[in-house]
């Protein structure tokens, strides 16, 4: 698939572009249903569906009991039966109460069947740090699903992306993660109008240069190009690339940044042991050792638990200052190449 767009766009909310996405696809698709905890009349948590029940009915709308179980295994079993289920769990945190649905079913299911049984489910789940909301309900989770073959994985950081992977993922036939970071609910845009489709699996670049190429997902891409436009000023050159998610990677286009620039550094939000930074490391190394003129390095989370704390949150997660030092001591060091 390629990106499709029309030419005329608005300035939306991240949220409005989702909701958006939503309607869309649910009027051209009569298989298209929501469901979730409080995802009917309240609208969820986060507001993205607000409305839909009264546009699309109470059918196509609905409430769930709290059981994330449930919600996702019921989700399998319409996709399995022909539907195509959208399903939102109030807080990405909670998909580990539905783990076994998510990977052992869903993302197993196909591979299982002989190939021959779509998953057509997409699992909307906000995450991220914001809001003091603690340790339960601020994770960044993203890296528990590396590993889980069958399962695409998608991380929009625009509301443009929002909009069009949304749109993707609703029509992919393999279940897809969507996770929605909760502080990019209120960022905006410009944002197509009508059809609007971006792959899932190919990432972005959002910022030119050729010294070091910075990757960052969903919320750290706004920190990373922060940084680059800071460090722009001092005549550091940042490519930054935003890989939309994990599954699929596009490890490719992270590569061809590398082999120009020689130089990398990778940010996420979430804590940095077992990180998504560890994962593309080493996959860099393995295939563009040689290309490389410094060793690599992580801007990622501190490993520990997410306070319930306003102040002491925001000392958590990585910030455009710390980036910008990273990336100066990655340049100041000697390089492989002397």
């Amino acid at each position: 698939m390629t990106e499709q767009k029309s030419e005329a766009t608005r300035t939306l909310s991240y949220r409005a572009a989702l909701r958006e996405a939503l309607i869309e696809e649910m009027e051209r698709d009569e298989r298209v249903f929501m469901m979730g905890q409080d995802a009917g009349p309240f609208g969820g948590v986060f507001g993205v569906s607000k409305g839909l029940t009264e546009m699309f009915g109470a059918d196509r709308v609905f409430d769930t009991p709290i059981s994330e179980a449930f919600i996702v295994g019921g989700g399998v079993g319409a996709a399995l039966a022909g539907a195509r289920p959208v399903v939102e769990l109030q807080y990405a945190d909670f998909a580990l109460i539905s783990m076994d649905e998510i990977v052992n079913k869903a993302a197993k299911w196909r591979y299982m069947h002989g190939g021959g049984q779509a998953v057509p489910l997409v699992i909307r789940a906000p995450e991220g740090v914001v809001g003091g909301l603690g340790p339960e309900h601020s994770q960044s989770l993203a890296q528990y699903f590396w590993h889980s073959f069958g399962l695409k994985v998608a991380m929009p950081a625009t509301p443009a992306d929002a909009k069009g992977m949304l749109k993707s993922a609703i029509r992919d036939d393999d279940p897809v993660l969507f996770l929605e970071n909760k502080s990019l609910y209120n960022r905006r845009g410009p944002v197509p109008e009508g059809e609007y489709l971006v792959p899932l699996g190919v990432a972005a670049n959002l910022h030119e240069g050729d010294e070091v190429t910075v990757v960052a997902w969903s919320r750290m891409t706004t920190i990373a190009m922060k940084a680059a436009d800071e460090l722009a000023e001092n005549g550091i050159g940042c490519e930054v690339i935003d890989p939309r998610g994990i599954r699929p990677l596009d490890l490719d286009a992270v590569l061809r940044s590398v082999e120009r620039t020689g130089r990398l550094v990778v940010v996420h939000e979430g804590p940095v042991t077992g990180g998504l930074a560890g994962e593309l490391i080493t996959q860099v190394v393995e295939r563009a050792f040689g290309k490389l003129k410094a060793a690599p390095v992580r801007v990622a989370g501190n490993d520990s638990y997410v306070p319930q704390n306003l102040d002491l949150e925001g000392l958590l997660t990585p910030d455009a200052d710390a980036v910008v030092k990273t990336i100066e001591a990655v340049m100041a060091a000697p390089t492989t190449k002397d």
